[in-house]
């Protein structure tokens, strides 16, 4: 199987621990991305995985692309140019305080990408799928979405399946400019992964029932979005992943898919949380894997899960685990004991 996926790689600098920014002059630095974590994740699990993006050429850059290749990401695809990498600041929360995340990633090089830098056709060469985020066309919005259109047209003619997360984030557009490039976008996506703000803060959709900040959650209420979703765009198979944050450290993680008109609801985790960025990606992850493996909707529920779970107790954005340990947990390994 091989999988492409699109978007914006860059610097992350945090505290180590649990320190305040700049508590210490000291900070932690490492790479991370929406896409690129999707494509770390799937090569841990065997598949092909190809990652595209614009990096300029310098040291920092030909860093990044050095780990991803290390990890089994190809990055043929990854055109350079452009004066800078984004990066984003981020800070571990605790208890009641929550963790926050500052970004510098304005005029990065592919926020100023043209469609000229990507030649789909030969990207999507031999690809089975082709997953992006909802992260990339706010970079830039006069620009991305005419990128990710022709991606998705070329996708559409080769028959190259496609996902999308919705990932809304209020730091880089407002609601409204979100849901009208995003519905434009929607007609091409075969699967669409949220979680339970996404649906409402770009399509108004909302959970009755549900208080997010309050750690509440109504399964119904979920299903009856994703039917919303579903109906809405033609899509045919919706995944919502549910968070029931009681504290910064605790949650509890599992997910709903809902494929040709009916729900499914996986078992629950309870998560003590290690590095939450990049859980949802993760989720995606083991939605494409277990998909393209041809396993039937319940078990891929239960696997992306599983992947994600274990990503919330893994240090920075990439999912480092193996194909044998998200299998193990399905399979109800979750004592944590060690392993001799």
């Amino acid at each position: 199987m091989k999988v492409v996926t699109y978007g914006e790689l860059m610097l992350r600098l945090a505290p180590k621990g649990y320190l305040r920014f700049l508590q210490q002059p000291e900070f932690e630095a490492t790479f991370g991305g929406g896409e690129a974590n999707v494509a770390v994740s799937l090569a841990n699990f065997g598949a092909q995985a190809a990652y595209v993006t614009k990096l300029p050429k310098n040291d920092i850059a030909d860093a990044a692309l050095r780990e991803l290749k290390g990890l089994g990401v190809d990055v043929d695809g990854v055109a350079r140019g452009g004066e800078r990498m984004g990066i984003y600041f981020v800070e571990k929360g605790a208890s009641m305080r929550p963790g926050k995340v500052v970004y510098d990633r304005a005029h990065s090089a592919i926020a100023e990408a043209t469609a000229a830098d990507f030649d789909w056709e030969r990207i999507l060469d031999g690809a089975d799928w082709f997953h992006f985020t909802g992260i990339t066309p706010a970079l830039n919005k006069d620009v991305q979405p005419d990128i990710l259109l022709g991606a998705l047209e070329c996708a559409r003619r080769r028959g190259v399946k496609v996902s999308c997360d919705l990932n809304f984030r209020k730091k880089l557009w407002d609601s409204a400019t979100a849901g009208k490039v995003m519905a434009k976008l929607m007609p091409y996506v075969d699967v669409l992964i949220a979680n339970e703000e996404d649906a409402y803060d770009v399509f108004g959709i909302k959970a009755a029932g549900s208080d997010v900040n309050a750690g509440k959650l109504d399964g119904k209420g979920y299903e009856d979005v994703a039917r919303q979703l579903s109906q809405k765009f033609g899509i045919k198979t919706v995944a919502i992943t549910l968070r029931e944050s009681i504290s910064a450290n605790d949650n509890n993680w599992g997910a709903m898919l809902y494929e040709d008109g009916k729900a499914y609801f996986s078992k629950r985790y309870a998560v003590r949380i290690v590095d939450r960025v990049g859980g949802g990606d993760s989720f995606g992850a083991g939605l494409i894997y277990a998909t393209l493996s041809g396993m039937d909707a319940q078990s891929k529920l239960e696997f992306a899960v599983a992947a994600s779970a274990l990503k919330h107790t893994v240090e920075g954005d990439y999912n480092r685990v193996t194909l044998d340990e998200v299998k193990a947990l399905t399979k109800g390994n979750a004592s944590g004991r060690v392993q001799r």
